[in-house]
């Protein structure tokens, strides 16, 4: 349940309806929010047809002091500012205040490329696409402060169904909303949320995206700069709380499985990506997880919130399967014995 918020309007226009809306959460990012923010300011578009809605989620440090002058030389912004709730819950109180007919929702510590959404949003607006998926860059501070937009790739659109974009583009490692373009209406009329509270919210509501959507646009056309280096030791340090967040994720993205109407090809991959994703909190367990009754609490977890867990493709992922199902804690304490004798 979302705590009250308080929401701070600065532009007079902002109660009627626009062409995209664009949610930035902010928590703790006082080095980056500010390029990240201005970035949005170098796309070409009129500050009467779009919005920036900041959701303050609680910050800590300055990071609303570095762009205080910014918020108030421009009439589009609105910020919501929340006690800290998670990145979550920030971007469904986004959503829920946003009037735009599309939303991005890009990270507070990337960076959005120089000119480059203002052709996404048209191409958007002219096919009413649920989703346009555009690609992105990945670099570190030092190679940001070296790129050139002239850099940018040719401009192909293709347009594709959901399924088509599920089974060809939609890779489970890189379950990124900052590079995709939402029709509001597409989200609101399916109720899709991100799941409040955890880690890696992005997985099952990526996936549910593609399976709902009917009409989608996918180019090749950079949009973002996404910021490496930052995030990664938060991604690879892994305690309790992470890898039950994780876990969750799993949980909701193995609900999908059972939405009607599924073809075998999407059954099958969305199995697989699902895989991909217990295979990963299985050698996090193993690898990160010292205590063996902490591996214990975390199988029982994952037991209790998706029991019905089952993968059929090769005789490792159904014999994994059978022992996550009948004999959960031989298999997790299994594979440590195994992988520290590995290791000697």
């Amino acid at each position: 349940m979302c705590l009250p918020i308080i929401i701070c309007t600065f532009a007079a226009y902002n109660e009627g309806f626009m062409d995209l809306s664009i949610i930035v959460p902010v928590y703790n990012v006082e080095k980056y929010i500010r390029p990240c923010i201005e970035s949005i300011f170098k796309q070409g578009l009129d500050d009467t047809g779009y919005e920036i809605i900041i959701v303050n989620d609680g910050t800590k440090d300055r990071s609303m002091e570095m762009i205080a002058d910014i918020i108030q030389q421009h009439k589009n912004i609105t910020v919501i500012n929340q006690e800290n709730q998670g990145l979550s819950i920030a971007r469904n109180n986004g959503i829920a205040a946003a009037k735009g007919e599309y939303i991005l929702m890009p990270d507070s510590d990337d960076i959005l490329i120089e000119n480059s959404l203002k052709t996404l949003l048209e191409k958007a607006l002219e096919t009413k696409a649920d989703l346009v998926v555009a690609d992105f860059m990945n670099m570190t501070d030092e190679e940001i402060n070296h790129f050139k937009s002239s850099d940018q790739k040719a401009l192909v659109f293709k347009e594709k169904s959901g399924e088509q974009l599920f089974l060809e583009d939609l890779n489970p490692y890189q379950c990124y909303v900052w590079r995709t373009l939402f029709r509001r209406d597409f989200l609101l009329e399916n109720n899709l949320t991100f799941v409040p509270g955890i880690y890696i919210q992005d997985v099952p509501f990526t996936h549910e995206c593609y399976l709902k959507a009917k009409k989608c646009i996918r180019t090749s056309w950079l949009l973002i700069i996404y910021r490496r280096g930052r995030n990664e030791s938060a991604t690879f340090s892994f305690n309790k709380k992470k890898a039950k967040d994780f876990c969750i994720a799993i949980a909701k993205t193995w609900e999908l499985t059972h939405l009607k109407g599924l073809s075998p090809q999407v059954q099958d991959k969305l199995q697989e990506d699902v895989f991909a994703s217990f295979s990963m909190i299985i050698w996090i367990i193993i690898h990160r997880i010292e205590k063996a009754s902490d591996r214990t609490d975390m199988i029982d977890f994952m037991k209790q919130h998706v029991p019905d867990l089952w993968f059929k493709n090769g005789v490792k992922q159904k014999l994994e399967s059978y022992l996550y199902r009948y004999l959960p804690h031989f298999f997790i304490h299994g594979l440590y014995i195994y992988t520290i004798l590995l290791k000697k």
